[in-house]
């Protein structure tokens, strides 16, 4: 596989098409000679807008577009029933259960919202609260990928160029080295360090002008609306550029790893940063001691990392994933220093504007494709990738790298995948924004409908499978219902903010027969309610037709919950907190 991602190989499920992935759209990463979009690829000019304010911002003008393309869509949607008019379902075996499970004092004063439908006939097996819009956390990026794969195709790739004005001379450059991000939220330091030797292999050994970053494929609002402040130093909200880097290929981009690993005892500990960098400060007040309890933290608003408390002498190393502020300009350092590494030498400053027509292509980089891009989408719950989504999503279609324009277009492709926009909002691409709400009963459409798309295995394989312990598989899931009738079985997405709680995806029932599922829960005191979670997945998995009985449901006592959520990081995706 290209790109710094792992392949993984994973045994064939029981919602394997017979058709490999078969890709769609066109690749978002190919350019024309001075880095520009190509203008063949498809812009579509009015929007679907699902709040108003928003496009009014964007000076798009309306059309009547809108309401021949809603029509259209009504009259080519499966023709499958309602999942709000469950009727009798609930009576069944399997709703009495399902009833007793969502009943749990947990839920008390909260509110939780389930769906379960044939994957197959759309019938409705149980529905409660299936109507109501809640936040949907991390469930919000089914939502992002599916529309983001149906608009911009699933071999959809991100550029990052370097490129020269002026002449080059002898091994000098007379002019500008200029480095232009296109979103690749892949990017590690090894491969800036591999364009930097492509500089040096065209001949360029001196630039007498400067080094130039330009980010403006994307605007440059970093954080989405509605993000916490205090979640800010966090690799999970690390801000969103079209020029960054991830510390790995493992983590997420706009970040770096903080490892603290014991000195001498009574010395202090000993502080590294990956990838190594002068652009973030450290001040390390932490001791080598007879145990350990470390605070790893990022001033706000600024790059000043502080590490304190104390680890044990020999302990193992801990490491902290924390996020950078400006990445652009974090990126434009590593460059200019890889540069260097390579034997190239910058006369000028390090500046920052955008790359002029009529440049001369030096060096380039080309991400995974989309489609590759799924995996730590979602078992990792990277909202970095979503985020890119998002914003290369308002480019390819109204030629805006914004929030606004990114959600705008991915809202457009929403009617064909099930969703009324009228019951449903959103901000972000990856649910990181409490604004962003949506019912069950769309969610679940959403899977069914997706199952017919020409990308849907690839997006199936990505999602966290429960109770396989190999991360790489399991995801989110790895640590849940393990040795149960839903594990390796369940193909689910998780979600997880303070208060909020979600589980959606695919399950066989005993019987054989192929389910979708949508558990949204929101306003609960507890930590988590993953225990009920796991138990309505469980049951799922147990279900046997018309020879349903009654089970006897049970809690996994190791995830149940007591008390107040008093830690807010605790009630976040355990790939977040890397406790899974």
């Amino acid at each position: 596989m290209k790109g710094p991602f792992l392949t993984l190989n994973v045994r064939m499920g029981p919602f394997m098409t017979k058709n490999a992935l078969s890709d769609i759209g066109s690749g978002g990463g190919q350019r024309n000679a001075d880095g520009a979009a190509r203008t063949e690829k498809p812009v579509i000019s009015a929007p679907v807008c699902n709040f108003d304010r928003w496009c009014a911002v964007m000076d798009i003008v309306r059309t009547s577009s809108r309401n021949i393309a809603i029509g259209c869509v009504a009259a080519v949607l499966l023709a499958l029933p309602a999942a709000a008019s469950a009727g009798s379902a609930n009576a069944s075996a399997l709703g009495t259960d399902l009833d007793s499970l969502l009943a749990n004092p947990e839920l008390a004063g909260g509110q939780a919202g389930l769906v379960v439908r044939n994957a197959d006939t759309g019938a409705t097996l149980y529905s409660r609260l299936g109507d109501n819009l809640m936040v949907p956390a991390s469930n919000m990026k089914l939502v992002t990928s599916a529309t983001a794969l149906d608009l911009l195709g699933a071999d959809y790739t991100f550029d990052t160029l370097v490129r020269s004005t002026g002449t080059l001379s002898n091994g000098t450059l007379n002019g500008d080295l200029y480095l232009k991000g296109y979103g690749d939220p892949s990017t590690t330091l090894a491969d800036y360090q591999a364009m930097a030797a492509q500089v040096k292999q065209a001949g360029i050994t001196s630039v007498t002008g400067h080094l130039i970053a330009d980010d403006s494929y994307y605007d440059s609002v970093r954080l989405g609306p509605g993000w916490a402040w205090d979640d800010e130093p966090y690799w999970y909200s690390a801000q969103v550029s079209a020029l960054t880097v991830s510390p790995d290929a493992n983590s997420t981009s706009g970040s770096v790893n903080v490892t603290v690993a014991p000195g001498a005892q009574g010395q202090p500990a000993v502080v590294t940063m990956t990838p190594p960098n002068t652009y973030l400060t450290v001040n390390n007040t932490a001791t080598t001691g007879t145990s350990t309890g470390l605070s790893v933290n990022r001033v706000h608003g600024t790059n000043t990392i502080t590490v304190s408390g104390s680890i044990a002498a020999g302990a193992a190393p801990s490491t902290e994933q924390m996020s950078v502020d400006n990445p652009t300009g974090f990126v434009a350092s590593l460059f200019g220093k890889a540069l260097s590494d390579a034997g190239v030498s910058v006369a000028g400053t390090t500046a920052f504007q955008k790359m002029p027509s009529g440049t001369t292509a030096v060096a380039s980089h080309t991400s995974a494709p989309i489609s590759q891009l799924l995996t730590p989408l979602f078992k990792q719950s990277d909202n970095l990738v979503a985020e890119t989504l998002t914003k290369a999503a308002g480019v390819q279609r109204f030629a805006s790298g914004s929030f606004v324009a990114g959600v705008n277009a991915l809202t457009s492709k929403l009617a064909a995948l099930g969703i009324d926009y009228n019951k449903y909002n959103q901000f972000d691409g990856s649910g990181l924004s409490r604004m962003d709400i949506v019912s069950p009963a769309e969610i679940a459409q959403l899977l069914i409908n997706a199952q017919s798309r020409p990308w849907f295995q690839t997006w199936y394989n990505a999602l966290p499978v429960a109770g396989n312990t190999n991360p790489a598989i399991g995801g989110t899931l790895a640590n849940r219902m393990v040795g149960t009738a839903a594990a390796n079985n369940v193909h689910a997405k998780t979600g997880s903010e303070t208060g909020v709680s979600a589980l959606s995806g695919y399950v066989t029932a005993a019987d054989g027969e192929k389910l979708v599922f949508s558990l949204l829960s929101n306003n609960f005191v507890p930590g988590s309610v993953k225990d009920v979670e796991d138990a309505v997945a469980v049951r799922l998995a147990q279900y046997n037709g018309a020879n349903d009985t009654s089970h006897a449901p049970k809690f996994a006592p190791r995830s149940q919950t007591a008390g107040k959520a008093t830690d807010p990081r605790a009630s976040l995706e355990c790939s977040w907190t890397h406790s899974c």
